[in-house]
């Protein structure tokens, strides 16, 4: 069993953001943290103040988790990043919202008195005395502290106040996870005093000490308990009046976020209700009854349907069934009555599923594909433009001799690079039939098959079918947006989303396979005309060889199979060296590639290379962040693992941004998470000198002195299939969903004429037994969750 909560993400865009810049513009971008930890960079979008990012995340994060902030900044190339503003959305505010918040949110001003962060270690105890009762404070540590001072770190110290009195710790230099150990003692007097308050400060020699948050403990109830003890959150400090002129002055955000809390259960509490899918699944469609996928079709919303499609796709990838649930779908789909020339342009189950199925699968084959020809565009920054309104007339000249370029000779030269770009993707295409994943052309070759029995007619339909999918629905958002796909790491500029946009719709008309159709509703596309006709054949010839071959399909049953050690990762690593041992340390480079599989994390000189060593995935035991003030910089990493003697050492390593520094965190955690000997704590400084740098400690070997984070993960198209996740989700979705399924189920029936004369309140023909055993698979997963034990509480929140 594994309680986990998922955050879905989507920073759309901004609008109305104050100028940074002497330009009178800005470069915004976001920065996502989840408390205060920073999770997700966008890109920079550049010379604007109404940003669109379209930007999604999925992050998998630990159940107690507080707070998301969503930070707007302005980016700089000579100076320190600008502040615009930020959002913050408490996890309350997200339960309250069970299907997902969405729409805009106004920025506010940062104050520095409410980006507190972390946790203090108290015991509060009452003493009996010969002069009467005492309150005795004892503070022993904190961690996580926020970072105040230029170094990366915070001098914190400790102010413990009750009842007019106030006592102070000693300075911890240089440290955000302290360790103080002393005792405050107070009078109690009669009747008491109702509360003790620990504030925490960072200390500065010249300017105002900083705060870093305070813990509020109620007296009255510590009377009733003797004594409490435990880690406390921090909490901004409430008393100090909030000045909110400034909100709604510095713009807003677009935001769509969702919080799923799940509960996974053990595999064998889903195996009646994923059974009885697949037996669906395999039995197919059966003339005069309705099936299951048809009422779950008809009565999942069109808000939830791409959700449902995803979990669908990868519990049957999973199963091995994936071609059969495919097929299913798109029988049904064409039982309908339906045309052939809007034959799965609706968002249906059947047209979301194929979708997610394509992304699910086909995503390194898409990099191969279009990369190439999207790095073109982006480093040539070519001028495109075809349309005679959008035109901008520019002076070219040569050694002297400047002229205005005409009209026509801009559209001319715009046509000819558009026609190259589109020339050289349909190449790439043509050739990469036999690259082309196998499971995914075996759903192709189905669909092709069934259009062709549904429209005998008409053989054109059945090229189309495919390219619906594989051009509209896969390639053209690739080529319009690559930022989304993971082919860019940026966002394009407005010459080159211009030129992208071109491309797109050239392919989109391609694979309509019907140009002169594009033309009528854009006419000054017609000197494209002869290129889209060339390249419909082309794309027609692709499509004959892509479903054309009956091989037989390894791995194609089910999920795309790999070798085992297929790469997860990989990349350049620059190496921080440090005291100990291990294969890293004793290499002679500073960066090196490193490569990692289902097996081990190894490195390399550079690609290709011989392998210099590797780290067995069964010997790591974390893989966390470090401190930015040990080597300087906010985006390195440290690997945790077990050398061959058994001794435990650590690897620095660091990478270029904040967004890298997730991706490889998180792919380490997905690949190790079922490690039995996984820390729960670690040290995120290093060991310098005689002594942690972190907190001080001076034994090399000790406890560590944060907590792990092994749960909080990026996820990604690459990752492995977790089906016991997808049976929850399905299961989440299915129990809402009892009563509307029975509804459809006699409504079907009884436009069917199975079922004539008025029906009672209640009454209806009977179940049939598929129904039967979903409802009780879904009331017996009901009994399991309602069984299990209470959750583990969470650090102790603020005591009023």
């Amino acid at each position: 069993m594994a309680r986990r909560s998922v955050l879905s993400i989507r920073i759309v865009e901004g609008r109305n953001l104050p100028a940074k810049d002497i330009t009178g513009s800005s470069d915004p971008y976001c920065i996502v943290k989840i408390d205060n930890e920073a999770i997700v960079r966008t890109a920079t979008v550049w010379k604007t103040l109404s940003p669109f990012w379209g930007e999604e995340y999925e992050v998998q994060l630990h159940p107690t988790f507080h707070s998301i902030s969503i930070y707007v900044m302005d980016e700089d190339a000579l100076s320190r990043d600008d502040v615009i503003g930020k959002v913050c959305i408490t996890r309350t505010m997200l339960a309250e919202h069970p299907k997902g918040y969405s729409g805009w949110v106004s920025l506010s001003e940062v104050d520095p008195d409410e980006e507190v962060q972390g946790e203090i270690h108290l015991r509060v105890e009452l003493l009996e005395g010969e002069g009467g009762q005492r309150l005795r404070c004892t503070v022993l540590e904190a961690r996580d502290l926020a970072k105040k001072d230029r170094n990366g770190a915070s001098d914190p110290f400790v102010c413990v106040s009750y009842n007019g009195k106030t006592q102070e710790s000693t300075v911890v230099k240089k440290s955000c996870y302290p360790r103080w150990n002393e005792a405050f003692e107070f009078e109690l007097p009669d009747p008491p005093a109702e509360k003790l308050c620990v504030e925490v400060w960072d200390w500065d020699l010249v300017s105002k000490n900083d705060f870093l948050g305070k813990v509020v403990v109620s007296v009255q109830g510590l009377q009733a308990a003797g004594h409490q003890e435990g880690w406390f959150r921090l909490q901004p400090d409430t008393a100090k009046p909030r000045e909110d002129r400034r909100r709604g002055s510095l713009g807003s955000l677009q935001l769509q976020v969702r919080l799923r809390d799940e509960t996974v259960l053990p595999s064998h509490c889903y195996q009646p209700l994923v059974q009885l899918l697949c037996q669906e699944v395999k039995a197919g469609h059966q003339a005069g009854g309705v099936h299951l996928v048809t009422l779950l079709d008809e009565t999942t919303t069109a808000e939830s349907r791409q959700d449902v499609a995803v979990n669908l796709v990868k519990l049957f990838l999973g199963q091995g069934l994936v071609k059969e649930f495919l097929d299913l779908l798109f029988e049904l789909e064409l039982a309908k009555p339906c045309e052939p020339n809007t034959l799965f342009r609706s968002n249906s189950l059947a047209s979301k599923s194929m979708e997610s199925f394509l992304k699910v699968t086909g995503m390194q084959y898409l990099h191969a594909v279009l990369g190439p020809t999207i790095s073109r565009v982006f480093e040539e920054k070519k001028y495109v433009e075809l349309d005679p309104s959008k035109v901008e007339i520019k002076d070219v000249g040569c050694s002297g001799l400047h002229r205005v370029q005409t009209e026509s000779e801009v559209m001319e030269q715009g046509r000819q690079l558009l026609q190259s770009y589109l020339g050289e993707l349909l190449d790439a295409i043509g050739k990469s039939a036999p690259t082309c994943p196998p499971v995914i052309r075996a759903a192709f070759r189905q669909l092709f098959q069934r259009v062709g029995e549904r429209f005998p007619q008409h053989q054109h339909t059945q090229f189309v079918a495919v390219t619906s999918f594989l051009c509209l629905r896969f390639f053209s958002p690739a080529i319009m947006t690559p930022k989304l796909f993971h082919l860019r790491d940026t966002h394009a500029d407005a010459r080159t989303g211009r030129t992208l946009l071109l491309l797109a719709k050239a392919v989109q008309m391609v694979g309509n396979m019907e140009p002169a159709a594009g033309r009528a509703k854009e006419e000054w596309l017609a000197p494209l005309q002869p290129a889209l006709q060339h390249g419909a054949s082309r794309m027609r010839a692709f499509i004959t060889r892509l479903v054309g071959t009956e091989e037989e399909e390894e791995g194609g049953e089910g999920w795309p199979c790999a070798p085992r050690a297929a790469v997860v990762k990989e990349g350049l690593l620059f190496v921080h060296k440090t005291r100990g041992k291990g294969p890293l340390l004793a290499s002679a480079s500073k960066k090196l590639h490193f490569c990692l599989t289902g097996e081990a994390l190894s490195f390399a000189k550079s690609p290709g290379a011989e392998r210099c060593g590797s780290i067995a995935l069964a010997n790591i035991r974390a893989a966390e962040r470090v401190e930015e003030k040990s080597f300087g910089s906010c985006h390195v990493m440290q690997v945790v693992y077990v050398d061959e003697a058994g001794q435990q050492e650590t690897a620095y390593l660091q990478c270029k941004c904040v967004n890298e520094l997730n991706q490889w965190l998180s792919a380490l955690r997905k690949v190790c998470g079922n490690n039995p000997q996984l820390l729960h704590a670690y040290h995120p400084g290093v060991f310098r000198g005689d002594k942690w740098s972190c907190c001080h400690q001076k034994d090399r070997t000790g406890p560590g002195c944060g907590q792990t984070r092994h749960s909080i993960t990026l996820q990604d198209w690459s990752d492995p299939l977790q089906p016991d996740v997808e049976a929850q989700r399905l299961f989440q979705h299915l129990h809402g969903l009892q009563e509307p399924l029975r509804e459809k189920y006699w409504q079907l029936m009884e436009a069917g004429g199975a079922h004539d004369g008025p029906r009672g309140c209640g009454e209806g023909p009977p179940l049939p037994l598929v129904l039967q055993r979903l409802f009780e698979a879904l009331q017996d997963l009901e009994r399991c969750h309602r069984q299990l034990p209470p959750a583990a509480p969470a650090p102790l929140e603020l005591q009023t």
